[in-house]
């Protein structure tokens, strides 16, 4: 079958210079971006009923800027003034950067990783001495916690957003040649929003084990997945199936 059509569940890129556009163009592809999941704020009127008081903590853990965001917010709703001896340790430079929106970065202790969790894990390692507290989604990897547990440090998860499903009710439906997931929040917006959904000749792309998981657990066919030592990127790994997908197509 000849890839025409790829939805990507994600939104659209801020930027033209984005790799999907230059594969939509080497391949003569249309590919359409819609975000399947959507971020919503937890209250702070349901927040308080965890007893959660940040002004216990000596030290934030952020994961993404969207955590960061997050946890300002609900300080700004409970009226929290956050003291300037806060440490904050971040899952890589961009988010520590990221905290410029909040605080004045310069004066605050603020450290960072490469980009993966067990980069900061590292950092951690010499300021065991602080109580942390971790802002996630009620749908965060269960592996986050369990490494700091590992690195036995007093923390406390606070949820402070959750991932729901979009509406897509304005999706007649998902006719692509290829739907491409990132995360198993997506996999289940897709059941949500199109609950007789048949996979039939669609190719399913995944990125991340977990994603790959949330596919195969749903009974879906994985196609295409990502990272791999031989495609790190979906972009890659879209780029390479369509080339054998096509040239089969032409024999």
């Amino acid at each position: 079958m000849k890839i025409r059509k790829i939805l990507v569940s994600q939104p659209e890129p801020a930027t033209e210079k984005s790799p999907y556009f230059d594969l939509a163009e080497k391949h003569n592809l249309k590919i359409d971006f819609r975000s399947f999941i959507q971020i919503e704020p937890v209250e702070a009127k349901v927040f308080r009923k965890e007893r959660i008081n940040i002004l216990d903590f000596s030290a934030v853990i952020f994961t993404s800027r969207t955590a960061v965001d997050h946890f300002f917010r609900i300080c700004e709703e409970m009226r929290i003034s956050v003291p300037d001896s806060m440490k904050y340790f971040c899952v890589s430079e961009a988010t520590a950067f990221y905290l410029q929106k909040y605080i004045v970065y310069r004066k605050r202790k603020i450290f960072f990783g490469k980009s993966r969790f067990d980069d900061l894990i590292e950092v951690m390692e010499k300021h065991k001495g602080e109580k942390f507290l971790l802002p996630l989604s009620d749908m965060h990897k269960p592996d986050i916690p369990k490494k700091l547990e590992k690195l036995k440090v007093e923390f406390q998860v606070a949820i402070l957003y959750r991932t729901v499903a979009s509406d897509l009710s304005d999706l007649l439906s998902v006719d692509y040649d290829i739907l491409v997931f990132f995360s198993p929040s997506g996999i289940k917006s897709l059941f949500e929003n199109f609950p007789e959904f048949i996979q039939n000749n669609t190719k399913i792309a995944a990125f991340g084990p977990t994603t790959a998981k949330a596919v195969k657990d749903a009974k879906l066919r994985l196609d295409i997945q990502a990272p791999l030592p031989e495609a790190p990127s979906m972009t890659m790994a879209l780029d390479q199936y369509i080339k054998l997908s096509n040239k089969s197509c032409k024999k």
